[in-house]
This record gives structure tokens, sequence and C-alpha cells, in this order.
């Protein structure tokens, strides 16, 4: 049986004091059922990580390079987030792709580096409204999987989480049948990979997962968690959310 999974992605907010203060208010009991993890800024990492500590609550971060160490300025490596006491790193996040024009063959790369860091690899694919409107959601999803996927070493831990660009920061989310549909054929096409067992890996939704629609989102057959973006900003919504993906 997967154990549920649900990860925080704080994006590009927070300052010392309002990261102390969200982890307050989730600090003080996570349900042994469900993992729970956050993702701040790189800055606010090892302040997370320490206050973290003796706690059920991993910290991750958004994005590492695929390179190790060298001249790559403004780039953090997996190797030095293992070192500080990250456990998981968000992979190819929409944004990253749209913004920063992250191409499979890259998100593959800083696969690799992940996992030989030994931090938990959650890859992030997903189509935008122009591509399920003109029908090529599935095939869109299927390359993104197989091209991050494919001629990896290892891939032990894999987390994927699906976000349709369109309902990201949108307010808009699938339908639960809509993403059971696709959670579905991302577990089918995972079953194609050498080295992953499909039945095993956890496959998260994400895009304006709240706590009204957690439940549902949650009592499909393959979806075994979120990322959440928005409503993990705030302590009572995230709460609710883990809560729902424990009940």
């Amino acid at each position: 049986m997967r154990k549920p999974l649900v990860v925080g992605n704080w994006k590009m907010h927070g300052s010392r004091e309002s990261v102390t203060s969200l982890l307050d208010g989730l600090l003080d009991g996570t349900p042994g059922t469900v993992d729970v993890a956050v993702c701040p800024v790189y800055i606010h990492l090892a302040q997370a990580i320490e206050q973290c500590a003796n706690s059920e609550i991993a910290v991750g971060a958004q994005d590492c390079s695929q390179a190790d160490s060298g001249a790559y300025t403004g780039e953090v490596s997996a190797s030095m987030l293992a070192d500080i006491g990250a456990s998981c790193v968000i992979l190819g996040h929409s944004e990253r792709r749209a913004y920063h024009g992250e191409s499979d063959e890259l998100v593959a790369g800083k696969l690799t580096a992940a996992v030989t860091a030994g931090l938990l690899p959650i890859v992030c694919v997903g189509e935008t409204r122009e591509q399920r409107e003109a029908g090529e959601a599935e095939s869109v999803v299927k390359t993104q999987i197989l091209g991050a996927l494919s001629a990896q070493s290892s891939l032990d831990g894999l987390v994927v989480a699906y976000e349709p660009v369109w309902a990201i920061g949108t307010g808009l989310t699938a339908t639960p049948e809509q993403a059971q549909a696709m959670h579905a054929l991302i577990r089918a096409t995972l079953d194609r990979v050498a080295g992953v067992d499909a039945a095993a890996t956890r496959v998260l939704y994400g895009g304006s997962v709240k706590p009204g629609n957690a439940a549902e989102l949650f009592s499909q057959q393959d979806i075994d968690g979120a990322l959440v973006g928005g409503a993990a900003l705030e302590a009572d919504d995230f709460r609710a959310i883990y809560d729902a993906a424990a009940s």
C-alpha cells in the first residue's frame, strides 16, 4: 500500500519571521499515516531544517542543479542540499519549464543528480490548457515522463506529481475524474520504464488543491497525495489537506 505524501511548495514566498510562524502552526502534530514535507526557498532551507528537526515534517528544495559543482553562478547542487539536511527536491515544475526553458533532458540530468545525492525526487509533469484543448494532454505527459526517466540508473523512491498547468494558481482544478484518468495513465506509463515499480510509485496531484477539494481528490484510486501551492502558505489549510489524506 502506498503511503500518502503531501508536499507544500512555498514558491518565492516567505521571510524568516513568516517561516517560523508557519512551521509553528504545523509542528504540533502530523498524522503518522501521511508523509508531510515543505519546500521553502533556498535561503530559508537551513532555518526550516533546524526548526523541523526531530519532527515528522521533512524539508526539501524547489529545484537543484544538474551539476555537482563548478562555475554555475546562482545554482545549488543536489549534494549541497543533502549536506545541509534537505531530504527531497522538486524537479521540472511547470514554472521552471515555462520561465527558465527547462527541457525534459535537463530535468533528466537533475533527476540523476538528486538520486545520486540521496534526495527523494519529485518529478513534475503536466499539460497546458492549449495542449489539453487540442487533445494532446496524454501525449505531452507521456513524453515528459519518458524524457525525464528513461536511461536513469536508479529510480528508488521516485515520486511523480501531475500538475495540469491550467490549474496552477488559477483557482481551476481538474475534476476528480480527470485527475484520476491522468494518474492512471501516468502509472501505466511508469510501468514501461525500467527500474520503476509503477504499483509502488506515489503519484501526487497538484493544481489549486484546497481543504474543500482535497478529500474527493484523495479518494481516487491512483492519487497518492498532493503537491500544494498557495494553500501550503496557511497552516490551517495545509493541515486540513494532509488530514484529508490521512482519513
